[in-house]
């Protein structure tokens, strides 16, 4: 008997190698069938080249689990329904990473008739799209077959990041029946978002000074050269934390015996890993209205001047900023300057733990920031 028992011991080592040269075969080859993401199921109720629109219908379970807890799905629905405004270069996986940490399985479980912009991936020939082909174009179309599909006029808009801002740009054409905006690690002034600011206003000095010497702008080049594969802004996000980045990967190396470890990591990386582009015009409308002129902050809109005919102050919609604390990509200063030029009277500021990605869907947001968000809108969508 002891004899088995020391055959046994003297297997675990292995059996434990075994694991993690299974694991890791997995993880470095066949990632893509660790991937949890992107579940939720919906309906793609309107396309249009590479954008499109999805619904999320009802959910069927009378509960679901969310973290560690069990959330009751809502029987009706909240009249106004919700539009998740995507941000460019980030994959839909960001909404949709597990199903215990979904936003939208979530929100559709809380009572929200639930959409979501996807803008799809940009190729070559999109890089004649600019940040207004986004929300003085596209988006109102997408508005469009929401009502048409919801039968309802009013909206609430939900946004996060640059889809923060896709979301105030449009509001700011106009359109009164945009009822709630809920802007998630949005940016609005540029120069006011800590050391990244200090770059800009540096760069906004520079292309000025190059505008009165030699008369270029950055829209007298060639949009082509202006694109940024997903590759780079992927690493740029890293960038933003280097120590984080490269610990993950040594705690991934320390538990590669942990198969659910090795597939959370897995499906975390398949959105870090898989951004997407930003095309050409749009990159330059980044870096010559927001990085360099902050042209919001004087109410007006990163669309060619002709064509600015929006302002700021049109937005009286309900309004709340979601700020992360340990967000150094959209500072709560950046964010919160908007209260200084719209005319919504019902405004909330919340404060919420987390860096840029991590109020959105990190691992916290579903106990910390996921009801507050939903009891706002509730509040605000019978």
């Amino acid at each position: 008997m002891s004899e088995i028992a020391d055959m046994g011991i003297q297997r675990r080592p292995g059996q434990v190698v075994g694991r993690v040269v299974k694991n890791a075969r997995k993880r470095f080859l066949e990632a893509e069938s660790l991937v949890q993401a992107g579940k939720t199921p919906h309906d793609v109720v309107y396309e249009d080249d590479i954008v499109q629109l999805r619904y999320y219908p009802p959910i069927q379970e009378s509960t679901i689990k969310v973290g560690d807890s069990d959330v009751t799905v809502e029987k009706e629905s909240f009249r106004i329904p919700l539009v998740i405004v995507a941000p460019l270069a980030a994959n839909m996986y960001i909404y949709d990473l597990f199903q215990e940490r979904s936003l939208v399985r979530y929100l559709r479980a809380k009572g929200f008739e639930l959409y979501l912009v996807d803008w799809g991936v940009p190729q070559w020939p999109h890089n004649h799209f600019t940040l207004s082909t986004y929300f003085a174009e596209k988006l109102p179309e997408l508005l469009a077959e929401v009502r048409k599909h919801s039968g309802e006029q009013q909206l609430s808009l939900h946004g996060w990041s640059l889809g923060g801002l896709f979301s105030t740009c449009y509001a700011a054409l106009g359109d009164p029946d945009i009822v709630n905006i809920a802007l998630v690690g949005a940016p609005f002034d540029y120069h006011s978002n800590g050391d990244l600011g200090k770059q800009y206003q540096r760069l906004d000095k520079q292309l000025t000074w190059l505008k009165k010497t030699t008369g270029w702008q950055v829209h007298d080049s060639p949009k082509r050269w202006w694109r940024s594969p997903g590759w780079m802004n992927a690493l740029a996000f890293k960038l933003t934390n280097p120590v984080g980045s490269i610990q993950g990967y040594v705690d991934l190396l320390k538990n590669l015996h942990d198969e659910e470890y090795v597939v959370s990591h897995a499906t975390n990386s398949a959105f870090l890993d898989d951004m997407l582009a930003y095309p050409g015009g749009a990159m330059q409308d980044i870096v010559h209205y927001l990085c360099a002129e902050n042209i919001l902050t004087k109410g007006k809109l990163p669309i060619s001047g002709d064509e600015n005919k929006g302002d700021v102050s049109n937005i009286n919609a309900n309004l709340l900023l979601v700020c992360g604390d340990k967000d150094p990509i959209v500072t709560r200063d950046n964010s919160v300057a908007i209260l200084d030029h719209v005319n919504s009277r019902d405004r909330t500021v919340m404060d919420v733990p987390g860096g840029h990605m991590g109020i959105l869907s990190g691992s916290k947001a579903p106990i910390h920031i996921w009801p507050r968000l939903a009891e706002w809108l509730a509040k605000r969508s019978v």
